[in-house]
């Protein structure tokens, strides 16, 4: 018997795949984006993650030449199978933009939430 659970989710997560840089310890990942909302996004890593961890993100917006400067914490994440080398879903919560990113950050959503044309070009 299967029981459906109330939704958790605040916002409306889109599938789309965005460029990141994240840094955190002295390491950095090159990772593309599972899913996006206003408040978080998720990344799959090689690596498990301390939860809570602080991270700094630029993000990559197709339109725009100025990367948008992101800190953000984990909050959540799985290892995507059982195998000994499966990378890891982690669910990475927005704590902070860059004041000067913020506008480029917001007008991008609000384009993917009303599925205004051209919000996602090729690379």
């Amino acid at each position: 018997m299967r029981m459906d659970l109330p939704e958790r989710r605040r916002f409306i997560r889109s599938d789309i795949p965005l460029k990141l840089e994240i840094s955190l310890r002295n390491v950095r990942y090159e990772v593309v984006t599972k899913n996006i909302s206003p408040i978080g996004f998720m990344v799959e890593l090689p690596k498990e993650l301390e939860q809570t961890e602080d991270i700094n993100i630029i993000c990559r917006i197709p339109s725009e030449e100025v990367p948008v400067k992101i800190k953000g914490k984990v909050v959540w994440q799985t290892k995507t199978s059982l195998e000994d080398n499966a990378p890891y879903h982690i669910g990475v919560e927005i704590v902070e933009v860059e004041d000067k990113s913020k506008n480029i950050l917001l007008k991008f959503l609000c384009d993917l939430l009303y599925n205004t044309p051209n919000t996602i070009r090729s690379w």
